[in-house]
């Protein structure tokens, strides 16, 4: 199973992709969709609605996880963000692929087995489960791949199996 991991956001994106058989995964590849920051707002999404159809394209997921917004202190910056998921969200329904979507505390969960890990604790994890000789950059692309192992992960426990009609 292809797993496509995605971390919004209107400046930087993240993308993981990895591909899991029997508990076994592998990182195929990662990296970011950035757009300009002094460009136009919607122009930025534009582009990263673009890029996100590309990306689907070439990446061919059977799933794609996503992860669910937090509003922090910075409301404005919280509204930009979920107009960029809204489009990545559109990109990923138009071409067909179930979406999955997760909290922070259910990435950290499935990844590290602690709700309030922290992030380098989360990165260390996916490293380790991934065989990789450093955590992945940039930061946006390592949650993105976290994003990704939390859904592989989860979908293949037996409860998630039990769950299914």
């Amino acid at each position: 199973m292809r797993i496509l991991g995605i971390d919004p956001g209107y400046g930087i994106t993240g993308f993981g992709l990895i591909e899991g058989q029997r508990g076994q995964f592998q990182l195929l590849r990662c990296g970011a969709i950035t757009t300009p920051p002094n460009s136009e707002f919607t122009g930025r999404l534009v582009m990263i609605y673009n890029d996100m159809q590309e990306l689907l394209a070439l990446a061919k997921p059977d799933a794609v996880a996503i992860e669910e917004l937090f509003f922090g202190h910075n409301v404005t910056t919280g509204i930009n963000v979920a107009q960029a998921r809204g489009v990545i969200l559109l990109a990923i329904r138009q071409a067909g692929v179930p979406i999955f979507e997760y909290k922070p505390m259910q990435v950290k969960q499935a990844v590290v087995g602690y709700g309030n890990a922290t992030k380098s604790q989360v990165m260390d994890m996916t490293k380790r489960i991934l065989r990789l000789e450093a955590v992945p950059k940039p930061d946006d692309a390592a949650d993105a791949v976290a994003i990704a192992l939390c859904h592989a992960r989860s979908s293949t426990s037996l409860l998630a199996r039990i769950q299914q009609p």
